[in-house]
């Protein structure tokens, strides 16, 4: 085995700095101080409830993820962050109406706590939402630099060692690299002069970087993932992550597909629509925020089924995704899926999956993991893009002209080996052949 990776120690408190303090947020914030009071379990989450297998099968050891790497605990966490509307998070998630009212006045002091700071907001970037609760400033430079000066009065004011932030915020329109977009020193006059091409979670995400925190992009919009924001990464020496959190059909979809694709399973056709009622319901409603998502959403099957490599099985796949508003589900999406399969001798065959979830879930525990990980990541000296937490993201970052890996088996191994890797553990490869030898 190798040398551990020197980590430093999770001494003292973890600030988590949320953009968007909405349903997905306040489920999270309400979620840790239900589990810190023993009232409920965090189910779903690799970081409190995984294990991880260390060395053969035989050796019977399986520690908790929690246990073998030194994770921050949940009782050293405190919750900040910013919203365009001024309500405190208990507010906010009784709007929400994603938990039920009885566990929510059992952390009702704790949530009412958390109040959100002013926001960096312009609607052109999302235009189905509006709130009093937004920053001015002569260009994006300066809201940027009063953004950097929150981070640092929450740092003092909470007395916080250390710091992470997510953005948990509504998708944005879609958008592509620019020129503003290639090096740092084209990004920072592009803020001077407030640019077009830089909406508010590249500005969010600036901040960050710029501070040194790690930073997660929940989201499907362009945001860190630009060559500008990874030149500061490696400067500031800053761990990243994204982007848009996995959680409903896309979840099924990298789930499904490797097992279809492993099986050599032909696919003609793959029908996906959801209806969902929250307030990303409400923003996707707009045809331009939409194809941020889309995009998002679409690309997973060509990485898994890789057509180029098996054009007689997916060369002629038909995708298509749909996103409709009913207000009435609230944050209970419902997804319904249909899979046009081929096999044997071109014999049809078809799959249908109805899935009922609920949104915020599913994404609060992805937000907790990556939280915690980024700041391990941290703690470890690794900066840049952290691909191995693509687990828990859509449309994962990763190197140039390197294709991301969406098989979510696959995904979950680099992860675990990545925390083997650290702990100078054997990675495992699943080969076996010692057992037979």
């Amino acid at each position: 085995m190798k040398a551990p990776v020197e980590i430093a120690p999770a001494q003292g408190k973890l600030g988590i700095l949320l953009v968007g303090l909405g349903a997905v947020s306040t489920t999270f914030i309400a979620g840790v101080f239900a589990v810190r009071k023993g009232l409920a379990k965090p189910i779903g989450s690799l970081t409190q409830m995984g294990t991880v297998r260390l060395g053969k099968r035989t050796d019977n050891r399986t520690p908790m993820v929690k246990d073998f790497v030194p994770l921050a605990s949940l009782d050293d966490l405190v919750f900040g962050g910013w919203d365009i509307f001024e309500d405190n998070c208990y507010e906010a998630a009784k709007t929400a109406g994603v938990l039920d009212e009885r566990l929510l006045e059992k952390v009702r002091a704790e949530m009412e706590g958390v109040k959100p700071m002013k926001a960096v907001f312009d609607p052109f970037y999302v235009k189905r939402l509006h709130g009093p609760n937004v920053k001015t400033g002569k260009n994006k430079r300066d809201l940027a630099e009063q953004v950097r000066a929150d981070i640092r009065q929450f740092k003092e004011a909470n007395k916080c060692d250390r710091l992470v932030m997510i953005w948990c915020g509504s998708t944005e329109i879609f958008a592509q690299e620019g020129p503003a977009h290639q090096d740092l020193a084209s990004f920072e006059k592009a803020l001077e002069t407030s640019d077009i091409s830089i909406p508010s979670s590249m500005i969010y995400a600036y901040a960050a970087i710029k501070e040194g925190i790690p930073y997660a992009n929940g989201a499907p919009n362009l945001s860190a993932d630009i060559p500008a924001l990874q030149e500061l990464a490696a400067q500031t020496k800053t761990p990243i992550t994204g982007k848009d959190f996995k959680t409903g059909q896309t979840l099924i979809k990298s789930v499904i597909a490797p097992g279809l694709k492993a099986r050599l399973l032909g696919v003609n056709g793959w029908y996906s629509t959801n209806i969902l009622g929250n307030r990303d319901g409400e923003v996707l409603d707009d045809p331009e925020s939409f194809k941020t998502k889309e995009e998002s959403k679409k690309g997973l099957l060509d990485y898994i089924f890789q057509p180029h490599l098996y054009p007689d099985l997916y060369g002629h796949l038909h995708h298509v995704v749909r996103i409709n508003y009913y207000p009435p589900r609230g944050d209970n999406k419902e997804g319904w899926d249909n899979i046009d399969l081929v096999g044997w001798l071109g014999y049809e065959m078809q799959l249908k999956i109805n899935f009922l979830c609920r949104d915020s879930i599913l994404a609060a525990p992805i937000v907790i993991d990556v939280a915690l990980f980024l700041d391990l990541a941290k703690r470890a000296g690794m900066d840049g893009i952290q691909e191995w937490l693509s687990f828990y993201f859509k449309s994962p970052m990763h190197a140039k002209d390197l294709y991301p890996e969406h098989d979510l088996f696959i995904q979950l191994m680099k992860l675990k080996n990545t925390l083997r890797y650290l702990r100078g553990e054997e990675l495992i490869t699943h080969l076996g052949l010692e057992y037979y030898d």
